[in-house]
């Protein structure tokens, strides 16, 4: 594990104590970290990994990682899941002892490091080296997921009340800005791989090498202007950090019951972020099987998809200002139901009617997510942040593979794309009902926090 970047464990900040300096520190990390998930997650990891693994595998196309028989297209998706897996486990246990020991700032620097290293060594990832390419994308991911953990926890922190719903939205546009324009730089390698004297496959190397490097690069704008409002606190003779842990956390599962509106809300979360990241997932799929669209074409929509959410999250945080945040979402998950809607009805190889769906969903998927943070930020204990962001991030990954059920089994039993794309609909509608149920003033004053002038 590297050892935490300089400034690390800087002067401590009175709890209460806000600055735009410190904002606009917390903005460059999700600038920081979107280029991992946009450039190699989301574009150029899974096929080049899927053709190093063929290459890998024997003649009746496995290969045999600790000996377990896996065919090779199947390795990327499996990574991912032991890397979700990794994360369901061990994330509650760092987001406690992150809380216990006020080191949150200190763990933050340690994973986005480790993972923007693992990130960088994807450049090595050439020939039949399968398995180091899964190893670092299962550390990278792992790291990833875990400072994201600790970057949401300092919300409460650097934003009062009545700022969380801007300064939330305008963390996730700046994620998108910085992360579109790395892909864009990116995408221009790819494609003219040649004219540079590159060959794909290098030109694929080094655009994930860039990616880690923007992540460690971006990375020192949070740790050397983000604060801790708390001294460190040691461990006491005898204790031990794993210990320590599990019963921070122990002690957080008993608390919970304490805030059932807060529990209510995020039952909703995870229902109705379910729905929006299955679209997400599937969305490139249902263009190229269902509306036989090129592939420049949905790699440009992912493209436009990045810099269209910016003024979506911006303008959602806008509009939290006016309605409150509870119905600003309620609002996006009713043109998350229409978008979806009009996927069904969509005319196969019309390219135009595509880049709308994929306008829409830009302009509420960083408007829905920021929003949901803010909010659940609002609602819980302080103090115990770093926890319940934790398992606001394991619930939202442990329960990533309903939406994707859903879709699968529609399209199994009809055979039809449109109506698996339709059936995600429930997601969207059951998750508003919830939230609709929500008091979130109540949950608000439960957790021992001050209300915003609206919710």
């Amino acid at each position: 594990m590297h050892s935490a970047p300089p400034n690390a464990t800087n002067t401590v900040a009175a709890p209460g104590s806000y600055s735009r300096r410190e904002q606009l520190g917390w903005y460059l990390y999700d600038w920081a970290n979107s280029a991992y998930t946009t450039t190699v997650v989301t574009v150029f990891l899974g096929p080049y990994l899927a053709n190093i693994t063929r290459a890998a595998a024997d003649a009746n196309g496995f290969v045999f990682p600790l000996g377990i028989p896996i065919r090779a297209e199947s390795f990327f998706p499996y990574m991912i899941s032991l890397s979700v897996l990794l994360q369901v486990l061990f994330l509650p246990i760092l987001g406690a002892v992150a809380d216990y020991s006020h080191r949150k700032k200190q763990l933050l620097g340690i994973f986005a490091y480790a993972g923007a290293a693992a990130t960088m060594g994807l450049f090595f990832l050439q020939g039949d080296l399968y398995l180091l390419g899964g190893l670092l994308f299962l550390l990278a991911n792992v790291c990833f997921g875990a400072s994201i953990v600790f970057y949401n926890a300092f919300l409460p922190d650097i934003a009062a009340p009545d700022q969380r719903d801007t300064v939330s939205s305008r963390g996730f546009a700046a994620g998108y800005f910085g992360g579109g324009l790395l892909l864009a730089a990116n995408l221009v390698l790819f494609q003219r791989a040649e004219a540079f004297g590159l060959t794909s496959g290098e030109a694929v190397r080094i655009s994930m090498f860039s990616a880690g490097l923007w992540w460690a690069l971006w990375t020192l704008a949070p740790m050397g202007t983000l604060r801790r409002r708390e001294p460190v606190r040691q461990l006491e003779p005898g204790q031990h950090v794993l210990t320590v842990g599990f019963q921070q956390l122990a002690e957080t599962f008993r608390n919970a019951r304490n805030y059932p509106q807060t529990l209510l809300f995020l039952a909703g979360y995870l229902l109705y972020n379910d729905g929006i990241q299955t679209v997400i997932g599937l969305a490139s799929v249902y263009g190229a099987e269902e509306l036989k669209l090129e592939q420049s074409t949905l790699i440009t929509a992912i493209l436009m998809v990045q810099f269209v959410a910016f003024g979506g999250a911006l303008a959602f945080g806008w509009l939290a200002r006016v309605l409150g945040a509870r119905r600003a979402i309620m609002l996006s998950l009713v043109i998350w139901t229409a978008t979806v809607t009009f996927a069904y009805f969509m005319q196969a190889g019309n390219v135009t009617q595509f880049f709308i769906l994929a306008a829409v969903i830009a302009i509420v998927l960083g408007g829905s997510q920021a929003l949901s943070r803010s909010l659940f930020a609002q609602m819980i204990p302080p103090g115990k942040e770093a926890e319940y962001f934790s398992l606001y991030e394991v619930s939202e990954r442990g329960t990533s593979w309903l939406g994707p059920l859903f879709f699968g089994l529609a399209l199994q039993f009809t055979g039809s794309y449109r109506i698996a794309i339709v059936t995600l609909i429930a997601f969207f509608v059951a998750g508003f009902l919830i939230l609709s149920r929500v008091d979130v003033r109540r949950a608000i004053v439960e957790a021992g926090n001050t209300p915003p002038a609206r919710v």
